[in-house]
Formats: C-alpha cells, sequence, structure tokens
C-alpha cells in the first residue's frame, strides 16, 4: 500500500522565503501594533509636539532673535544648521512616546530646516573656471608654518591668502612659497601670495587700530580681480556676557564699505571672517557678495575647529565673479581648515 506524505503548511503561508518575508512584515509591525485603538495617541506629547513648534519657530525666524542679550541671536545663527539635530531626537521621544500628536508636529521643524539648508546638501561644483583661489587661518601658534605653507601650495591654487601672519613667521611662509608663487605682498598680519602681478596694494581700514586687512589687484590672464583679504576680530562665548562680538560687528560694517567703494566690477573677499553666512552681524558684507560655497559646493563646508569642524567662519565670497567649485582642503597645523574655490572671470559681468 503506497504511503502518502504530508507537508503541514505554517502559519506564516509556505516556508523558506515566504516564511522570511512574513517574519521581516511581523517584526516592522511590532513596534505599532499596540497603538491600534489607542485613542491616547492624540492626546500624548503635547509638551514634545510643542517643543518641535519652538524649535522650528527658532530657525524660521532666527533674524528676529534680538542681539540685545549677550548677541544672542549671532550665536544661534552661528551654530543654525546644528539645530537641525534635534528633529530625529524629538522623533525619536515621540515614537517612544506613542504620540501621534508629536510626530505630525516634528515634521514641522524638518520641512523648516531642509528649506533653510536642503540645498547645501547637494554637489553644486562644475568643471572648468579660470582662476583658483584659497584662503587660511594659519594660526600664530602654528608649529609647522612651513608644512602649512606647501600643503596650502599644493592645492594648485593661483591665488592665497594668509591670515594670522606672526613677524616671525612671515619669512617662513615667503621662503615656502616663493617657487610657487612670484608674486605676493604682507599688510599687518594678512598677506596675499599670487602667481599673476600685484598692484594697488594697500591696507583696509576695519576700525582696529591695527591691520588686518588688506586689498590688491590681481592681474589675472582673463582680467583685473580686486581681491580683499580679511581678518576680523575674534568672537567669544561668556557666561556673564553671552556671545561677545562688538568689535567683529564694527570691523564687519567697515569691511561691508570698503568693499562697496571698490571701483573694479570683479572682486574676491578672502578671510576669516569669525562668523558664518546666516549670522546677520555680517550683512554689510553678505548683502553685496555671494558665497562660493554656498553656489557651488558640496555640503556645508565647515572649516572651524579643524579637529572637528562645526562651523564655516572662514570664507570666499564674490562679486562680478561667477563660482565654478567650492571646497575644504585637509587639516594642516592650524586650528582652521583652508578653503579653496574655482571661480570663472572670463564670463563675468
Amino acid at each position: 500500500m503506497a504511503q502518502q506524505a504530508y507537508v503541514t503548511e505554517t502559519a506564516e503561508g509556505g516556508s523558506g522565503p515566504e516564511r522570511q518575508r512574513a517574519r521581516f512584515r511581523r517584526l516592522l509591525a511590532r513596534p505599532v501594533s499596540g497603538w491600534r485603538g489607542d485613542r491616547g495617541i492624540w492626546r500624548r506629547g503635547a509638551l514634545l509636539a510643542a517643543l518641535a513648534v519652538i524649535l522650528a519657530l527658532v530657525m524660521l525666524l532666527h533674524a528676529q532673535i534680538p542681539n540685545a542679550i549677550g548677541n544672542l541671536g549671532s550665536l544661534i545663527e552661528t551654530f543654525l544648521p546644528w539645530l537641525g539635530l534635534f528633529v530625529p531626537v524629538l522623533l525619536l521621544f515621540g515614537f517612544l512616546r506613542r504620540s501621534a500628536t508629536a510626530l505630525i508636529a516634528v515634521l514641522l521643524p524638518a520641512a523648516v530646516w531642509l528649506n533653510l539648508f536642503g540645498g547645501l546638501l547637494s554637489d553644486k561644483s562644475a568643471t572648468g573656471g579660470d582662476l583658483t583661489v584659497a584662503t587660511h587661518n594659519v594660526n600664530a601658534d602654528n608649529p609647522d608654518p612651513s608644512g602649512t605653507a606647501r600643503d596650502v601650495a599644493a592645492s594648485g591654487a593661483d591665488v592665497v591668502a594668509l591670515e594670522e601672519l606672526t613677524a616671525s613667521a612671515v619669512p617662513v611662509y615667503e621662503k615656502a612659497l616663493a617657487s610657487t608663487y612670484k608674486y605676493h605682498a604682507v599688510e599687518g598680519t594678512v598677506g596675499l601670495w599670487s602667481k599673476y602681478p600685484l598692484t594697488g596694494v594697500k591696507p583696509v581700514d576695519i576700525k582696529l587700530g591695527w591691520t588686518r586687512a588688506m586689498r590688491a589687484t590681481v592681474a589675472a590672464p582673463d582680467g583685473q580681480v580686486a581681491v580683499y583679504v580679511a581678518h576680523l576680530p575674534s568672537v567669544r562665548v561668556k557666561m556673564e556676557a553671552g556671545f561677545t562680538a562688538r568689535q567683529r560687528d564694527k570691523s564687519a560694517d567697515a569691511l561691508g564699505e570698503a568693499i562697496a567703494d571698490e571701483k573694479l566690477p570683479r572682486k574676491i573677499l578672502l578671510g576669516d571672517l569669525n562668523g558664518t553666512m546666516n549670522d546677520r552681524a555680517l550683512n554689510a558684507v553678505t548683502s553685496q557678495m555671494r558665497s562660493t560655497q554656498g553656489a557651488a559646493g558640496s555640503g556645508f563646508g565647515f572649516s572651524w575647529p579643524a579637529s572637528f569642524p562645526m562651523a564655516r567662519i572662514d570664507q570666499i565670497m564674490v562679486q562680478g565673479v561667477e563660482p565654478v567649485s567650492s571646497w575644504s582642503l585637509p587639516e594642516t597645523g592650524s586650528d582652521h581648515l583652508p578653503v579653496a574655490a574655482r571661480v570663472n572671470l572670463a564670463t563675468s559681468s
């Protein structure tokens, strides 16, 4: 008599791949299975929802936060992109709290952050360009100025601006860069090295009492361009005074006036501005110039501190010049990262 074998079907409706798919669906459904029929999902999480709304308002209305108390507005604007880190945190707590109200509210700061910074996440760089520029705060206490100079020159930049130069270090930079850059000028603590002739070199008064800014005309093959180098005063975060930036703000206004008075239509600003493009204190400069990183970079391009960059306070900005690409260079002996950009002079107005 023939024996018949029977195969018992599992509850998942099969074996092998089908069983694995059923198990995966069950694992995905498990976290929210307890939400079904729970009327409290709309009542819980009111505090989380309120925090999400506040976060969205801070990012959306950052320009309205007053600077009267410890320059709070500028402090928030300096690290504004980092507020986005609170979005996944609120999302996680809303999920753990099983609050539909909180989860929906978190969509608001997420949308605001993407509106403000989503464009920086894509790579906007292109090929071409006829002039490469770089800027680097080399740090007055740099233990290897010669190595730093070689690193910056290796970027292939046609024009290099250096800030925070000390009198003792200037000869070291001059010697290290002499073979690559035929022309250079130093004014106070800032300097400019160029493969092309420099004329019209002069200090720029940024209301400090000593020289930390300069201007020169670079005679590039595709046209003359006015290049400004600036190192605005440092800012500090103090418990008793908040974000102290009064002198920086005053110098930014003076720098903006000098750039506005420039006769040449093509202008490039290189330097450590001790502030980001979001900081309203730099409006005198940012309102008339474009950031190469914002226009033609990839990502945020944070430059400080070099060990864990959290803000882009080293800027390359242009007017009458078309940015093509913008990037950060590898770490040197400084506490800042050097930044570089490729621009097009030939097609600019």
